[in-house]
């Protein structure tokens, strides 16, 4: 199992809002996390991220075989596990290349203790510039500032290919996207047979590209048993 929730309670301030959660995703997945607004979707995955909003009142939470539960979230990105929010901020000043390099210097050094050569990085780039069809001039726009919607999806899907994370919990990646971004974004679903995706999406069109390989629902905070 890549990743495992065990009989996990979550809440936000006084108010329990996940209780007694258990999920098992093997590596390789595409999973579905569905239900309706207010279910605790969102809930699930930024707990699992490590957003410091939720509280863990029980519970565990294992990924790949290590116990993050008390792991704030930037161990859990360097770890393997990625985030796409829903709604992701503007960095004014700081620059996607240059955001991107300390991104994957940052892994390459949790990895394995070495450096990210500039020439390695680029070469990474460029590659993945071109196989999302990303105009060279976007790398030096400011992160998210100005972006649409489509825009924002696909730098997503820039940062995805780049880290290469073992999870990916994707949060309505379909939302904002026009037809075109959701196809591009489903055919990457499917092309990283390395990296187990967990997704949210409403969308019906959307959930039929990526084919998911298993659905789990929730309801009022609990997982619906079938």
């Amino acid at each position: 199992m890549i990743l495992e929730v065990k009989k996990l309670d979550v809440s936000f301030g006084e108010k329990k809002l996940l209780t007694n959660i258990n999920l098992s995703i093997k590596s390789g997945e595409r999973h579905l996390l569905s239900g309706h607004n207010g279910s605790g979707k969102s809930t699930l995955v930024g707990a699992i991220a490590g957003n410091p909003e939720y509280k863990i009142d029980s519970g565990k939470i294992i990924f790949d075989g290590h116990d993050i539960t008390s792991e704030n979230a930037t161990t859990r990105a360097l770890m393997g596990i990625f985030i796409g929010s829903q709604n992701v901020p503007e960095i004014p000043g700081l620059t996607i290349i240059s955001f991107l390099k300390h991104s994957l210097a940052a892994h390459r050094h949790f990895d394995n203790g070495t450096d990210l050569p500039m020439g390695e990085f680029l070469e990474k780039l460029e590659e993945a510039r071109e196989k999302l069809d990303i105009p060279r001039d976007w790398l030096n726009r400011c992160v998210n500032v100005g972006f649409s919607g489509g825009e924002k999806k696909r730098l997503m899907l820039l940062r995805l290919i780049l880290t290469q994370p073992k999870l990916a919990i994707l949060d309505e990646p379909d939302s904002g996207a026009d037809i075109n971004v959701k196809n591009q974004i489903a055919n990457i679903m499917h092309e990283m047979k390395n990296t187990t995706f967990l997704f949210i999406s409403h969308q019906p069109d959307f959930t039929n590209m990526v084919s998911p390989s298993h659905i789990t629902t929730l309801s009022k905070g609990k997982v619906v048993i079938e």
